[in-house]
Protein backbone atom coordinates (compact mmCIF):
# COMPACT_ATOMS: atom_id res chain seq x y z
CA UNK A 1 0.00 0.00 0.00
CA UNK A 2 1.82 3.42 -0.78
CA UNK A 3 1.09 6.60 1.58
CA UNK A 4 -1.52 8.03 -0.22
CA UNK A 5 -4.14 5.19 -0.38
CA UNK A 6 -2.98 4.47 3.24
CA UNK A 7 -4.58 7.87 3.64
CA UNK A 8 -6.93 8.34 1.75
CA UNK A 9 -8.53 4.89 2.77
CA UNK A 10 -7.71 5.21 6.69
CA UNK A 11 -10.87 4.72 8.82
CA UNK A 12 -11.56 5.27 12.56
CA UNK A 13 -12.14 1.31 13.76
CA UNK A 14 -13.66 0.99 17.37
CA UNK A 15 -15.33 -2.38 17.04
CA UNK A 16 -12.37 -5.43 16.91
CA UNK A 17 -12.54 -8.59 16.23
CA UNK A 18 -11.48 -11.30 19.06
CA UNK A 19 -7.66 -11.80 17.03
CA UNK A 20 -4.38 -11.63 18.46
CA UNK A 21 -2.08 -8.80 16.51
CA UNK A 22 1.11 -10.66 15.89
CA UNK A 23 4.38 -9.67 17.69
CA UNK A 24 6.06 -8.69 14.79
CA UNK A 25 2.90 -6.44 13.60
CA UNK A 26 2.94 -4.49 16.84
CA UNK A 27 6.87 -3.99 17.01
CA UNK A 28 6.42 -2.39 13.08
CA UNK A 29 3.75 -0.14 14.65
CA UNK A 30 5.53 0.19 17.70
CA UNK A 31 8.76 1.32 15.17
CA UNK A 32 6.75 3.65 13.00
CA UNK A 33 5.72 5.73 15.98
CA UNK A 34 9.87 5.81 16.84
CA UNK A 35 10.09 7.30 13.55
CA UNK A 36 8.50 10.09 13.86
CA UNK A 37 9.51 13.74 13.81
CA UNK A 38 10.49 15.17 16.79
CA UNK A 39 11.24 19.04 17.79
CA UNK A 40 14.46 19.53 17.82
CA UNK A 41 15.18 15.05 17.90
CA UNK A 42 14.22 15.87 21.67
CA UNK A 43 12.03 12.48 21.34
CA UNK A 44 10.51 13.40 24.46
CA UNK A 45 8.12 10.52 24.15
CA UNK A 46 7.90 6.63 25.12
CA UNK A 47 4.56 4.04 24.53
CA UNK A 48 3.70 1.07 26.71
CA UNK A 49 2.25 -1.17 24.84
CA UNK A 50 -0.54 -3.02 26.50
CA UNK A 51 -2.26 -6.41 25.59
CA UNK A 52 -4.02 -7.96 28.72
CA UNK A 53 -7.56 -8.15 28.03
CA UNK A 54 -7.86 -6.93 31.94
CA UNK A 55 -5.38 -4.08 31.63
CA UNK A 56 -6.87 -2.85 28.07
CA UNK A 57 -10.83 -3.20 30.39
CA UNK A 58 -9.41 -0.84 33.12
CA UNK A 59 -7.71 1.31 30.77
CA UNK A 60 -11.28 2.24 28.63
CA UNK A 61 -12.33 3.99 31.87
CA UNK A 62 -9.98 7.15 31.46
CA UNK A 63 -12.22 8.83 29.15
CA UNK A 64 -15.75 9.26 28.06
CA UNK A 65 -14.80 8.20 24.84
CA UNK A 66 -12.02 5.41 25.38
CA UNK A 67 -14.51 2.51 25.35
CA UNK A 68 -12.94 0.76 22.00
CA UNK A 69 -10.15 0.12 24.60
CA UNK A 70 -11.74 -2.89 26.11
CA UNK A 71 -12.17 -4.75 22.90
CA UNK A 72 -9.00 -3.73 20.97
CA UNK A 73 -6.27 -6.47 20.97
CA UNK A 74 -3.75 -4.20 21.69
CA UNK A 75 -3.29 -0.66 23.81
CA UNK A 76 -0.41 2.16 23.38
CA UNK A 77 0.09 4.76 25.50
CA UNK A 78 1.74 7.78 24.24
CA UNK A 79 3.28 9.16 27.14
CA UNK A 80 5.39 12.19 27.61
CA UNK A 81 7.42 14.24 30.69
CA UNK A 82 5.45 16.19 32.73
CA UNK A 83 6.21 19.61 31.09
CA UNK A 84 7.18 22.75 32.86
CA UNK A 85 6.36 25.34 29.88
CA UNK A 86 2.78 25.46 28.22
CA UNK A 87 4.66 25.61 25.16
CA UNK A 88 6.82 22.65 26.03
CA UNK A 89 3.34 20.64 26.62
CA UNK A 90 1.98 22.06 22.90
CA UNK A 91 5.40 20.40 21.28
CA UNK A 92 4.76 17.32 23.07
CA UNK A 93 1.31 17.16 21.72
CA UNK A 94 2.61 17.89 18.15
CA UNK A 95 5.23 15.52 18.59
CA UNK A 96 2.71 12.56 19.81
CA UNK A 97 0.58 13.37 17.41
CA UNK A 98 3.19 12.68 14.38
CA UNK A 99 4.02 9.48 16.04
CA UNK A 100 0.12 8.26 16.47
CA UNK A 101 -0.47 9.39 13.10
CA UNK A 102 2.87 7.10 12.10
CA UNK A 103 1.53 4.14 14.47
CA UNK A 104 -1.98 4.51 12.55
CA UNK A 105 -1.04 4.40 9.31
CA UNK A 106 1.45 1.06 9.24
CA UNK A 107 -1.14 -0.44 11.07
CA UNK A 108 -3.63 -0.14 8.80
CA UNK A 109 -1.23 -0.79 5.89
CA UNK A 110 -1.66 -4.48 7.73
CA UNK A 111 -4.96 -4.26 7.63
CA UNK A 112 -5.06 -3.31 11.58
CA UNK A 113 -7.88 -0.82 12.38
CA UNK A 114 -6.82 1.34 15.22
CA UNK A 115 -8.50 4.72 17.00
CA UNK A 116 -7.28 7.29 19.54
CA UNK A 117 -8.67 8.29 22.74
CA UNK A 118 -7.98 11.62 25.06
CA UNK A 119 -6.88 10.75 28.75
CA UNK A 120 -9.85 12.50 30.95
CA UNK A 121 -8.69 11.31 34.20
CA UNK A 122 -5.28 11.37 34.10
CA UNK A 123 -4.29 10.43 37.62
CA UNK A 124 -6.48 7.02 36.78
CA UNK A 125 -4.00 6.79 33.63
CA UNK A 126 -1.10 7.50 35.61
CA UNK A 127 -1.76 4.59 38.14
CA UNK A 128 -2.66 2.11 35.91
CA UNK A 129 0.28 2.37 33.95
CA UNK A 130 2.83 2.72 36.64
CA UNK A 131 3.99 5.69 35.87
CA UNK A 132 6.51 7.72 37.83
CA UNK A 133 5.37 11.34 38.82
CA UNK A 134 7.69 12.98 36.19
CA UNK A 135 5.30 11.08 33.51
CA UNK A 136 2.13 11.39 32.31
CA UNK A 137 -0.40 9.92 29.58
CA UNK A 138 -3.18 12.40 27.36
CA UNK A 139 -3.42 10.06 25.02
CA UNK A 140 -3.59 6.22 24.35
CA UNK A 141 -4.44 4.55 21.05
CA UNK A 142 -6.70 1.60 20.40
CA UNK A 143 -5.31 -1.60 17.97
CA UNK A 144 -7.23 -4.26 16.48
CA UNK A 145 -8.07 -6.25 13.15
CA UNK A 146 -11.57 -4.61 13.13
CA UNK A 147 -14.64 -6.59 13.79
CA UNK A 148 -16.31 -5.98 9.90
CA UNK A 149 -13.40 -7.20 7.58
CA UNK A 150 -15.28 -4.91 5.26
CA UNK A 151 -14.22 -1.61 7.32
CA UNK A 152 -11.14 -1.92 5.51
CA UNK A 153 -12.61 -1.19 1.99
CA UNK A 154 -15.65 0.77 2.73
CA UNK A 155 -16.05 3.75 0.70
CA UNK A 156 -14.86 6.80 1.57
CA UNK A 157 -18.14 8.68 2.44
CA UNK A 158 -18.79 12.31 1.21
CA UNK A 159 -19.61 14.30 4.33
CA UNK A 160 -16.43 12.85 5.84
CA UNK A 161 -14.16 16.18 4.86
CA UNK A 162 -14.32 19.91 4.66
CA UNK A 163 -14.25 20.87 0.92
CA UNK A 164 -10.61 22.20 0.06
CA UNK A 165 -11.75 25.47 -0.92
CA UNK A 166 -13.33 26.16 2.41
CA UNK A 167 -10.19 25.54 4.41
CA UNK A 168 -6.83 26.13 2.03
CA UNK A 169 -5.64 30.08 1.27
CA UNK A 170 -3.02 30.74 -0.12
CA UNK A 171 -0.25 33.59 1.01
CA UNK A 172 -3.01 35.15 3.07
CA UNK A 173 -6.46 34.81 4.83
Amino acid sequence: MDVWEAISTQRAVREFADRPIREDALDRIVRAGRRAPSSNNHQRRSFIVCTDREHLRELSTVGDYAQHLAGAAAGIALVTPVAEDGWQREIDALDLGHAAQNMMLSAWELGIGSVHAAVYDERRAHDLLGLPDTQRCDYLLSFGYPRDPEALTAPLRGTGRRPLDELVHRERW
